[in-house]
């Protein structure tokens, strides 16, 4: 039986929470009603919940690049997919002997790999590494392994994970039955690390679907533009926009294009094609990545 006070506490709790999901929740309402609102309508009216004037000029303009927008959200897909799947392999491989207690230089480890969390390279030399030494420009591998790859943050919480959420006793237990490191790790550790294993997969699949900054910088826009993701892409396409914008009064052309571009419901659009995505598929692994979340943060 809850006592009075408790009640209390859960009922501010819960319209603290609704009023915290309201705030998430209206803003995409917007978005979506802005993207399907005549772009003479959005200038004049203003951004309301219900479209003033409906219409899909704004996403008739965005897919009239032909094949590009599909080809961009193919790449977008390929790119998550395959740089989740060999960051949580790179991720959880170099945080379980992190967390195991008799690994040699466990401590000197742990040093380095938070120590690229303060300290990097920078942008110039990386970039010509990348470009000069390895050769990835213009290439598949030039969106995947900058910067999104490994993050000493995701495999630090996975050791956490590791110390606190898979018992000492059970490894101990395998290693007796004469498991050898390896099988413990995969039929052991990893099952029982399902929750922070969505938590980081989650991490990591929205910083490679949302990355424009890796195909602004090493795809060039002749040779790797088949490469352009939607969201460098639809980056691309705004630039374009801005471009006739400001340049209007000099160019001789630049008038009749502009006005033939839905250009304020078209950023709305465009907002709802690089999100779209990541509202449908969090809520499959919502429980997964609280979880995760929780027990991977209690102990370093």
């Amino acid at each position: 039986m809850k006592t009075r006070e408790e009640k209390i506490f859960q009922l501010i709790g819960n319209i603290i929470m609704w009023l915290a999901a309201l705030m998430a929740i209206i803003p995409l309402i917007l978005l979506l009603s802005s993207s399907f609102t005549d772009n003479n309508a959005l200038i004049k009216y203003g951004y309301r919940f219900i479209p003033t004037v409906f219409s899909t000029e704004a996403y008739s303009y965005v897919f009239s690049t032909g094949n590009a927008v599909l080809r961009a959200y193919f790449v977008s897909f390929l790119l998550t997919f395959v740089g989740t799947i060999c960051s949580l392999i790179i991720t959880t491989m170099l945080a379980y002997p992190l967390a195991r207690q008799g690994m040699p230089f466990r401590g000197a480890l742990t040093f380095i790999v938070f120590f690229t969390m303060l300290f990097n390279g920078g942008l110039v030399p990386t970039y010509i590494n990348y470009t000069n030494v390895f050769h990835i420009k213009d290439t598949f591998w030039a969106i995947l392994i900058p910067s999104l790859l490994m993050n000493a943050y995701n495999v630090l919480l996975t050791k956490s994970y590791f110390v606190t959420g898979v018992p000492t006793e059970i490894l101990e237990a395998s290693a007796i039955d004469g498991a050898s490191e390896f099988k413990t790790f995969l039929s052991i550790a990893l099952p029982m690390a399902k929750p922070i294993i969505a938590t980081i997969g989650m991490f990591v699949g929205i910083a490679y679907w949302n990355d424009w900054n890796n195909g602004i910088i090493y795809l060039s826009n002749t040779n790797g533009k088949e490469w352009y993701s939607i969201q460098s892409l639809l980056y691309q396409m705004m630039n374009n926009i801005q471009y006739l914008a400001q340049n209007a009064q000099n160019l001789s052309n630049a008038q009749e294009g502009l006005a033939s571009i839905p250009s304020a419901s078209v950023r709305m659009a465009m907002a709802v094609m690089g999100v779209l995505p990541i509202v449908i598929v969090y809520p499959f692994i919502q429980n997964n990545f609280v979880k995760g979340i929780t027990l991977g943060g209690v102990k370093g």
